[in-house]
């Protein structure tokens, strides 16, 4: 288990907007064994997801006036989400929302890199993010599935000083987002394969002790399975979507 804050430029948390807030915080904390308790009110009703204790990630809903597919969003840590916003604008990106205030927990942005991928901008100030990471129930990994890598990897090496490290590999195009050394981030480029009807997205790996075990307990809750359990570079992992249809990963580390 360790602490799940990385460096300036990194994902430092993940938020889900949907539409039923209630039903949604009851299928996550069956799911992962998470308890809730009420965060920052500025974008609407908001909780804060805890896993013994600690804050792993937050739930809010999407405006009744916004047509917004339900979506899990990675925030990146920045030291200033004023002159962040900025460097998204002036590399081809867009603000959608923001910056402003979270009452006392910090400062955020919400934009979107230049292929349509939706992020977050987080700036903390009382909330520092999630707390931990390696442990089931708590985020491991985010990644961007997009068509190419190439070009977007720039995007956040010029945003955020994450530094790209593509994969030599014939049929893969993949590069591995670090900061100071440590990988922080994945960009999956999928071309063609691309789904046609959500376009380039973050998705976000929660840790799970049994893959296997985990989807038939996300079907019992009334999730769907994407893409079955299978394995990867990174242990036995499985594509899923809760009730609303936010789209997630399901990863059992491949353990040491």
């Amino acid at each position: 288990m360790t602490d799940g804050r990385g460096p300036a430029g990194a994902p430092c948390w993940v938020s889900l907007m949907v539409h039923g807030p209630a039903a949604t915080q009851e299928f996550y904390g069956e799911l992962f064994g998470w308890e809730f308790r009420p965060g920052p009110q500025q974008l609407g009703p908001y909780v804060r997801a805890l896993l013994d204790g600690r804050e792993v990630a937050g739930i809010g809903r999407v405006p009744p006036d916004r047509r917004l597919p339900p979506a899990w969003t990675p925030y990146f840590a920045a030291e200033d989400v004023n002159r962040t916003a900025q460097a998204v604008r002036s590399c081809g990106g867009t603000v959608g929302v923001g910056p402003l205030d979270a009452g006392d927990a910090g400062r955020l942005a919400i934009g979107s890199d230049p292929s349509g991928a939706v992020f977050g901008v987080w700036q903390a100030a009382e909330h520092l993010g999630t707390a931990v990471t390696g442990v089931p129930g708590a985020p491991a990994w985010n990644e961007l599935l997009t068509f190419e890598s190439a070009s977007v990897a720039k995007f956040y090496e010029r945003v955020f000083g994450c530094e790209p490290e593509p994969e030599v590999s014939a049929d893969l195009d993949y590069v591995t987002l670090s900061r100071e050394g440590r990988p922080v981030a994945g960009v999956r480029g999928l071309g063609g394969a691309l789904p046609r009807d959500r376009g380039p997205h973050w998705l976000t790996y929660f840790e799970v002790a049994d893959a296997a075990e985990a989807v038939e307990r996300l079907t019992e809750l009334g999730g769907h399975v994407l893409r079955p359990v299978r394995e990867s570079g990174r242990g036995r992992e499985a594509m899923v979507a809760d009730p609303e249809g936010a789209r997630f990963a399901l990863l059992e580390s491949r353990r040491a």
